[in-house]
């Protein structure tokens, strides 16, 4: 799959061609304003503002499949994340990224990738854990997104680099964004 084959929605609904991030290393993440994970903004933000100059976009969109964690309208999430994280990276339409709403790129995601597990040794990975083995003892075989800050990591080209899972290391994720740069 190549991210510039697809379009989506940006914020105010309007379609939105990712080949206009032709050249750059982009980052797809789904996200939430109200997961254990939200405060993963922060280091992202961080490495947006270290690395945006060098090539490196960060394309946020938001779910709310997940404990319904993201609630409210786009403008609503947009405010909340740059109110209390600052982020400037872009941030588009709220979306499914499962199911029968998935959007095409998400369930090319799906279909492309592998679900790598959950870091147990983090808090929010063993309870994620639990949660899904208690509905289904094979869970990990399912490769559908599991959480909210699933990330996906493509190169200049727009070719699909890897998956990263909500508790994947996120030094690891920009020693591998910065080797693509």
């Amino acid at each position: 799959m190549n991210l510039n084959d697809y379009t989506v929605k940006d914020m105010k609904g309007e379609e939105f061609a990712l080949n206009s991030y032709k050249g750059k290393v982009v980052l797809v993440v789904n996200t939430a304003t109200e997961c254990g994970f939200t405060p993963q903004y922060k280091p992202l933000e961080k490495m947006y503002k270290e690395l945006n100059e060098k090539g490196l976009e960060i394309l946020d969109f938001p779910c709310n499949q997940f404990g319904e964690q993201a609630p409210g309208t786009e403008d609503e999430i947009h405010a909340f994340c740059t109110g209390r994280f600052g982020i400037t990276f872009p941030q588009f339409a709220k979306i499914d990224v499962n199911g029968e709403k998935a959007i095409p790129l998400y369930k090319d995601l799906v279909s492309n990738t592998k679900f790598k597990g959950f870091d147990l040794i983090n808090k929010i990975g063993a309870i994620l854990d639990k949660m899904y083995r208690d509905k289904d003892k094979e869970y990990e075989k399912n490769d559908d997104i599991k959480w909210n800050f699933t990330k996906f990591l493509f190169d200049k080209e727009g070719n699909l680099v890897r998956r990263y899972e909500p508790t994947a290391s996120l030094s690891k994720l920009e020693k591998d964004i910065i080797e693509l740069l």
